[in-house]
């Protein structure tokens, strides 16, 4: 009963929830900036209709969207998600470990602001780095990309898309998000604080809730928004995180960058539109023909890919071990 208790609390309390991308703080300002989008393009209908339609708030994908983010609260809530962001105890282990290796000589340095700002500034810059790999080893590895085609495969897109992740997804992500940050972070520590307490930076919390209060949320609608083509370079825009949903095969495996369009330039892996493009979203295979939905239900969005990852792990393991195994001696013709 507690646990079901702790649970009702945390969805009642989601809109106020800063750690929520859309909750009522994130989603006020993008209203705002939606109704400007709205004055300057298109007042061809009311500004409710067009920011709400019907067409995609009430399709099914979007209920499957609302299903999945109640699950995984559950899921949070039994601990099963916090028990693998152990950010924290790495820093602190890394820390540690490079101070041993430095000798007793070591003098942690002053706390200033300026290395208290380099320090938020590194641990964004991992965090979107480690984000940038998570995300592109679910797409090009085949044992992973069942669990996170259920987020592709979102027919329309709504602010609450983005809890569209399925629990494996975030066993993963949580994993190399902690281990890759902790090092960071033990390192930078090191170097410019030595100070274990500065580890959760209160300057990287306030970096990313000015991140989702300035349209984050539109990246996962139906409202076009770019940045421009230098900009675009640096930043990925909602609509660059668009055309990574979009099912045209020009666009598959493009925009994998959370907040920073640099790894996507740096990796090969950048997009950049050259003006609006009508988008169809979903899953679609490598000629860009649409698959038939393969997650009409939470039921099929938490066990399908179980299935369909056993069968890439086999169909990768099956052809090994035929190459390993010992040649037949052929029998000599009488």
């Amino acid at each position: 009963m507690d646990t079901l208790a702790t649970y009702l609390a945390n969805v009642l309390r989601a809109p106020f929830d800063p750690a929520i991308r859309f909750a009522l703080y994130y989603l006020a300002p993008t209203v705002a900036i939606a109704f400007v989008i709205w004055l300057v393009r298109d007042r061809s209908q009311p500004f409710w209709s067009w920011l709400l339609p019907r067409s995609v708030y009430r399709h099914r994908s979007t209920y499957v969207d609302v299903k999945l983010f109640l699950t995984n609260q559950m899921l949070g809530v039994a601990g099963i998600f916090g028990v693998l962001l152990f950010t924290p105890f790495i820093a602190y282990h890394a820390l540690v470990t490079i101070a041993t290796l430095a000798g007793g000589d070591y003098t942690p340095p002053p706390v200033t602001p300026g290395r208290a700002l380099a320090l938020t500034f590194i641990v964004v810059i991992v965090s979107d780095f480690a984000k940038y790999w998570t995300h592109r080893i679910h797409h090009e590895w085949p044992s992973l990309w069942p669990f996170h085609a259920v987020h592709h495969s979102a027919d329309v897109l709504t602010p609450v898309t983005v809890a569209r992740v399925h629990p494996v997804e975030i066993f993963i992500r949580n994993i190399l998000t902690s281990v890759m940050v902790g090092m960071a972070q033990g390192l930078t520590l090191y170097a410019l604080m030595g100070d274990v307490s500065l580890v959760a930076v209160g300057g990287a919390n306030v970096f990313y809730v000015a991140f989702n209060a300035l349209g984050s949320n539109l990246r996962h609608s139906h409202i076009w928004l770019s940045y421009g083509r230098v900009m675009e370079h640096i930043l990925i825009s909602p609509a660059q995180h668009q055309i990574h949903h979009s099912a045209a095969r020009k666009h598959h495996n493009k925009n994998y960058g959370s907040i920073f369009a640099l790894w996507d330039w740096m990796f090969g892996s950048l997009y950049i539109p050259e003006s609006y493009e009508d988008l169809t979203y979903g899953v679609a295979d490598a000629d860009g023909t649409m698959i038939a939905q393969p997650h009409p239900t939470l039921r099929a969005a938490l066990l399908h890919p179980f299935v369909e990852s056993w069968q890439a792990i086999r169909a990768r393991v099956a052809p090994a071990a035929q190459d390993q195994a010992p040649s037949q001696p052929q029998t000599p013709a009488e």
